[in-house]
């Protein structure tokens, strides 16, 4: 376990979110909870996910927002400022399908050349769940509850609108595995 990589990207997440987007620093935080949740599932990979937990929104930081694309955005800061960990920077520009999205905003091949998708599907679906299960306020949700209220926040006919009904199929299959994945665990 590295308690340093989730203690740095705490900080790290919190020097350009709290501030300026406090909502979002919140959620951040919220999303970071469930991944600590995670640990008997992930093992050795835990701190790994808490980090990119509390890092996966980092990019929405209006001083970090080159592209507009969030995903991506701070995928290249973590890289290029900080020498963040591949693993932990594949993560974060991958996080909740971004490849969707980055798809409707004419950017998928970027993103998928710099920053390839994670092999390891259980922390990629364990990202989507602790995302995708979690309010802007930081509070547990349903998935279903979660995509709703991305798609009322932004407009179903938005970019993000459109995105998360495309992904929604895949964030709830995701979810499911790792739902499944926590009641296999004994008790």
């Amino acid at each position: 376990m590295d308690r340093g990589l989730t203690a740095w990207a705490h900080l790290i997440a919190e020097a350009e979110l709290a501030g300026p987007l406090p909502r979002r620093w919140t959620h951040s935080q919220g999303v970071s909870l469930r991944a600590v949740g995670l640990e008997p599932v992930l093992g050795d990979n835990a701190d790994l996910l808490i980090a990119a937990a509390v890092l996966h929104d980092v990019g929405y930081a209006p001083v970090l927002a080159v592209t507009g694309f969030h995903p991506l955005d701070g995928a290249r800061f973590l890289r290029d400022v900080h020498g963040a960990d591949e693993r932990l920077v594949r993560l974060v520009a991958n996080h909740s399908f971004a490849l969707l999205e980055a798809e409707e905003r004419g950017l998928r091949v970027v993103l998928e050349a710099e920053f390839p998708l994670l092999e390891d599907q259980r922390l990629v679906d364990a990202l989507v769940w602790c995302d995708m299960t979690t309010t802007p306020h930081g509070e547990p949700t349903t998935a279903e509850a979660r995509v709703a209220e991305i798609v009322g926040r932004y407009g179903a006919e938005s970019v993000v609108g459109r995105f998360i009904r495309r992904a929604s199929p895949e964030i709830f299959a995701a979810v499911a595995r790792v739902e499944a994945a926590l009641a296999a665990q004994p008790k």
